[in-house]
């Protein structure tokens, strides 16, 4: 009986990461990247570059596996993405924001404390993919 109910919550928990709904207002928000900062469960990262910048990284996030837009626009100035993971489907959020003639990148994880570097490694693919260094 007790296995029963340990599988039970195990398929209810990967069933809720699964099919957890993303709330645009709680994700879709300001990245505040005051510096580029490497977290235990993301990574903020400014970039110098303008909308043409913004729109380069657009396409190439939206080219990404397994990732698709949440909300925001390249005309809004902001948008962020979901990203998930190739097995158990984890989401993790990716907000990029025009500010003048910056980009601004918070990556995350929405679950678990930390993100075991993966944020970083798909930034950094993507910065190297079009080119763009952040700023030192």
């Amino acid at each position: 009986m007790i296995f029963w109910i340990i599988v039970l919550v195990v398929v209810g928990g990967i069933a809720w990461i699964r099919l957890a709904p993303s709330d645009p207002s709680v994700w879709n928000v300001d990245p505040m990247v005051s510096a580029d900062q490497d977290l235990a469960g993301g990574v903020r990262r400014r970039l110098d570059g303008g909308r043409d910048m913004f729109e380069a990284l657009d396409r190439t996030i939206l080219a990404t596996p397994r990732t698709e837009l949440l909300a925001g626009s390249v005309d809004e100035g902001r948008i962020t993405y979901v990203t998930r993971s190739q097995w158990m489907a984890f989401p993790d959020y990716t907000t990029v924001q025009q500010n003048e003639d910056q980009v601004e990148i918070y990556a995350r994880a929405r679950f678990g404390q930390s993100d075991m570097g993966v944020n970083k490694a798909r930034v950094e693919g993507w910065l190297e993919q079009i080119g763009a260094q952040p700023e030192s």
